[in-house]
C-alpha cells in the first residue's frame, strides 16, 4: 500500500491526502450529529466575530464554520484525487478543485438553510391571541373588578390566560368573547 502511495506523484499525493484526512474528520462530524454533539461551536474572533458566527441574518457570512473548511477540504481533496488523471494541466486542475469545494460549501449552506426554514417555534407569545375569539373558562368580573380565565388557540394549541374585561357586566363560564389587548405577562382584555 504505502509502494502504490510513494510511485504517486506530488500533486496526487496531496490530492489523497487532502481527501482521505477530510472524509475522516467528515465521518466523525457525521457522527457526532447523530448521536447529538456535532454542533459548530462559537469561536470568539474579536471584532470580527459578529460576521463569521451566524447564518441567521441573511448573508454568506456563515460559510466561515469549521464543518465548512471540512465540506471544502471533502470536494477539493476528491475532486483532485479522481480527475488527476483526466486534467493533465495542474493549474487546471487547482481551478476544478477549487471550484468543486465551493460547491460543496454552497449546497451545505443551502441544505442547511432548508433545513432550518422546517424549525417551527412553538411557543406561546401573549401578542399572538390579540383579535382572537377564545372562550370563558372562569367568570370574569365586571369593569377590571378581578380576573377570570379564558381559554385560546394559538397556533394549534390551547393556552389557559387570566383575563380582564371593562364592560359593566361580568361574562359569564361558558361565554365566547374577543381578545383585545395584552394588559401584563399573564394578562389579557377581553370584550
Amino acid at each position: 500500500m504505502m509502494d502504490l502511495f510513494n510511485s504517486l506523484e506530488p500533486l496526487q499525493k496531496f490530492f489523497w491526502v487532502i481527501a482521505l484526512c477530510a472524509s475522516l474528520v467528515f465521518l466523525i462530524q457525521t457522527i457526532m450529529t447523530f448521536v447529538g454533539l456535532g454542533t459548530d461551536a462559537d469561536v470568539d474572533a474579536g471584532p470580527m466575530d459578529s460576521s463569521i458566527d451566524s447564518m441567521e441574518d441573511g448573508s454568506l457570512s456563515g460559510v466561515f464554520s469549521f464543518r465548512n473548511l471540512i465540506n471544502f477540504l471533502l470536494g477539493y481533496g476528491w475532486a483532485g484525487a479522481l480527475l488527476f488523471s483526466s486534467i493533465e494541466k495542474g493549474w487546471l486542475l487547482q481551478v476544478v478543485a477549487i471550484a468543486v469545494g465551493l460547491v460543496f460549501v454552497l449546497a451545505f449552506v443551502f441544505m442547511f438553510r432548508q433545513v432550518m426554514k422546517l424549525s417551527h417555534d412553538g411557543s406561546f407569545k401573549m401578542s399572538e391571541a390579540v383579535g382572537l375569539k377564545a372562550d370563558v373558562y372562569l367568570r370574569i368580573p365586571a369593569s377590571r373588578s378581578g380576573r377570570g380565565k379564558v381559554q385560546v388557540s394559538v397556533k394549534g394549541s390551547v393556552h389557559e390566560v387570566d383575563a380582564m374585561t371593562d364592560r359593566s357586566e361580568e361574562i359569564a363560564t361558558g361565554g365566547q368573547v374577543k381578545i383585545v389587548k395584552v394588559l401584563g405577562d399573564d394578562l389579557l382584555l377581553v370584550e
